[in-house]
């Protein structure tokens, strides 16, 4: 009689243990990277198109939730390309290709100097796993 009673408590105490909700102090860890594909760091010409390529993964399988694709002099931090407009990409199978073609022209910002590129990934919150990656090129 003894038995089958404590299977009984030890079964519930399973089922609520099971069933308690996660953490909400508990970290996702998120392994973002962000995978610049293109421009590479060589000079570059004004005038020429320049392709951007990145590849934003999660590599334990989150969703990659914002990113952010930028732009600025070296010199002077001021800013030539912010993209996307909306950061929130909510891509659910952990990966997210971001690719745009831009012009190398003083319309576009663009004079002869030293240029950063820098892809950057977050999670669902602002800072939230945020990784950062970041190529130089010249223009001339």
């Amino acid at each position: 009689m003894k038995y089958p009673l404590f299977l009984s408590f030890l079964g519930a105490l399973l089922v609520l243990t099971a069933c308690q909700k996660e953490d909400p102090n508990q970290t996702i860890d998120y392994a973002y990277h962000a995978h610049i594909q293109s421009p590479l760091s060589l000079d570059k010409n004004r005038g020429q198109l320049l392709h951007l390529k990145v590849l934003f993964e999660s590599h334990s399988g989150e969703p990659v939730h914002h990113i952010q694709v930028r732009i600025y002099k070296k010199a002077d931090n001021t800013e030539v390309y912010n993209e996307p407009e909306k950061a929130n990409v909510r891509a659910v199978d952990g990966e997210y290709l971001f690719e745009d073609t831009i012009e190398l022209s003083p319309t576009n910002g663009f004079e002869d100097g030293h240029y950063v590129m820098e892809a950057k990934v977050w999670g669902e919150a602002t800072g939230e796993g945020e990784e950062l990656e970041t190529v130089e090129f010249h223009v001339q």
